[in-house]
């Protein structure tokens, strides 16, 4: 087996473990809570599901970027959330109900989302363009519903184990997923930096996830942990659901993988400077507000 098929499946198995291990801290209640609190969830929908969307869209149809960035660039706007984005959200504050209950909603909503959204953008680029919903529910069902609904259902039936048993699990499955991902970044950065090399690609991955970003504040409701969490949601979204979309519908592009994890990884920064800007703030605000 070659070293990047190696590293393939390493990156695999190691997002598998750490989604298993996100089930294992989670319950039932939590990774249903939106679907009990429609206005949360309509706005959630709106942040991920419209907004993002169509700023990718208007960027795509102004700009004169190159093929596999637009490409790059839609197929990650309509794509739901990526399978370890609870890990990510509660390091930054977020509600654990909050966390667990979008990366379930997006991920169900998705097998409906995805579809519609490829027709529509297929149809206003004058392209035909489609993704089965099936195909969608398979990403989604075996990246996301499986591993956190084995996790939950482990930690119902054994609760002292599967707290002590996740630390573990998620402190290995990121080691692997750090060392498995290396060889990735070695081989793509060629692409990755002839994509990015006339600035315009940069600047307008940039401005679509700082429009993204900036829906989390705006729909995310009155709680500050829900706002920072989605707005990390709506920039940060599923590679795995945005490379299938691009191989099934512009399967001679063979630069897309590069940038859509060009794009991945930006979302990675620019979610991170958000958020020690926000926490920054607020640590500031209660000095303020002690010092009066």
């Amino acid at each position: 087996m070659e070293l990047l098929q190696l590293s393939m499946l390493a990156i695999k198995v190691s997002v598998l473990v750490l989604v298993f291990a996100l089930g294992l801290n989670a319950t039932a209640a939590e990774a249903t809570y939106l679907f009990r609190h429609p206005r949360r969830l309509l706005r959630g929908f709106l942040a991920l599901g419209v907004v993002v969307p169509v700023v990718a869209v208007a960027f795509a149809l102004l700009t004169n970027l190159p093929r596999p960035v637009e490409i790059a660039i839609l197929a990650m706007a309509i794509s739901p959330v990526p399978p370890i984005l609870p890990a990510v959200q509660l390091k930054r504050g977020a509600r654990s109900e909050y966390a667990y209950g979008i990366l379930i909603a997006a991920a169900l909503l998705s097998v409906i989302t995805v579809p519609v959204a490829v027709l529509v953008i297929g149809a206003l680029f004058g392209q035909q363009a489609s993704f089965p919903a099936l195909a969608v529910a398979k990403i989604v069902g075996l990246s996301v519903l499986a591993p956190v609904g084995l996790g939950i259902a482990v930690r119902h039936f054994w609760t002292d184990g599967a707290e002590r048993l996740a630390p573990w699990l998620t402190k290995a499955a990121t080691v692997v997923l750090a060392v498995a991902l290396l060889p990735i970044l070695v081989r793509a950065w060629p692409a990755m930096r002839g994509l990015m090399g006339t600035g315009t690609s940069v600047a307008v991955m940039a401005a679509v996830l700082m429009v993204a970003i900036a829906a989390g504040p705006l729909l995310g409701g009155p709680d500050r942990e829900d706002r920072v969490a989605l707005a990390i949601a709506a920039a940060m979204r599923h590679p795995g659901v945005a490379l299938a979309l691009a191989r099934t519908n512009a399967p001679d592009e063979p630069l897309v993988p590069a940038a859509i994890l060009t794009f991945f990884l930006m979302a990675v920064v620019l979610t991170s400077v958000y958020a020690a800007i926000r926490k920054r703030l607020t640590s500031s605000g209660r000095q303020l507000m002690c010092c009066l």
